[in-house]
């Protein structure tokens, strides 16, 4: 584990000192498809034993499953107690829930299954706080609520964004327009529907030889880039709708709640403050997600 660490940080380093332009996108690429495969080995370790989320997954059970994610003592717990009627012990201090506690409530017939998770810290998807297995099991959920303070929400919602990342999980987003078929000879055909602002033939094949992939017929659909390209070959990444909540509402005036949310327009967003508002966002959350049948 601490030998893929130690690969993992020595290539961001070299990507944060490599300057991005046309003439480096090709070695971008190749080291982003170095990170992925490095990455991989986290989320699937060789050899025996469980998962990365061993000891923190609970049976899956009802039409749908939904997980709590946010930073310690962030208001997850309350969530929980408030929407599911379980108790999940809250206090002031961190890490106060250590493992995965579930709820179940019922939605126009559905049970729906929710799962308070342990909160995560910066460098989650790497181990710490044992985020690994947070994280494995929050890319079993069908919906995500990202919980997030309400005094520092956008600082959170980029941590938490990229600690999901690095662990495969893609929120708000589709699955990459790009179709990959490998071929036994012929090498690599590329075919772009529409330009391309990153990806070029060189590109392309210089992260694919990186697979060991050298015959292939490639079609961008959209202006591409080489995580997306990555994302298709790796093959491995779960796309789940997510809803941010914004607890502790009522520690601010609404003139900061629009201010601070402004910058999130393109993301659902949900404002709770009690338990009407809960179970509004809650509702709200099935139709804008799609979660389950209007």
């Amino acid at each position: 584990m601490s030998g893929i660490l130690e690969k993992i940080a020595a290539i961001e380093a070299e990507m944060a000192r490599t300057q991005r332009n046309k003439a480096t996108m090709g070695h971008l690429g190749l080291l982003k498809a170095r990170l992925a495969k490095l990455r991989r080995e986290l989320i699937t370790p060789k050899g025996g034993g469980g998962g990365p989320g061993e000891g923190f997954d609970v049976a899956k059970t009802g039409d749908a499953r939904i997980g709590f994610v946010g930073f310690p003592s962030v208001g997850k717990s309350t969530l929980m107690n408030t929407l599911a009627g379980v108790f999940s012990e809250v206090a002031a201090y961190e890490f106060t829930t250590l493992t995965t506690v579930p709820g179940v409530i019922k939605y126009k017939g559905a049970k729906i299954q929710l799962l308070d998770l342990p909160g995560i810290i910066e460098g989650a998807k790497d181990g710490k706080g044992r985020g690994r297995q947070v994280i494995a099991v929050a890319r079993t959920c069908s919906l995500i609520f990202v919980v997030l303070d309400v005094l520092k929400p956008l600082q959170h919602k980029r941590i938490i964004e990229r600690e999901v990342e690095g662990f495969g999980i893609r929120l708000n987003k589709e699955p990459p327009a790009i179709t990959l078929r490998r071929k036994d000879k012929g090498g690599i055909n590329l075919q772009m529907l529409t330009s391309q602002s990153e990806l070029d033939l060189d590109t392309v094949k210089t992260i694919l030889s990186e697979y060991k992939i050298h015959n292939a017929d490639i079609t961008l659909k959209y202006d591409a880039t080489s995580d997306d390209l990555i994302d298709v070959i790796e093959g491995n990444r779960i796309y789940i709708p997510c809803i941010y909540v914004l607890n502790k509402i009522d520690q601010i005036s609404i003139e900061h709640i629009t201010s601070g949310t402004s910058t999130t327009s393109s993301r659902r967003l949900g404002l709770t403050s009690s338990s009407s508002g809960y179970t509004q966002n809650l509702r709200a959350s099935f139709r804008t997600t799609r979660l389950l049948s209007s």
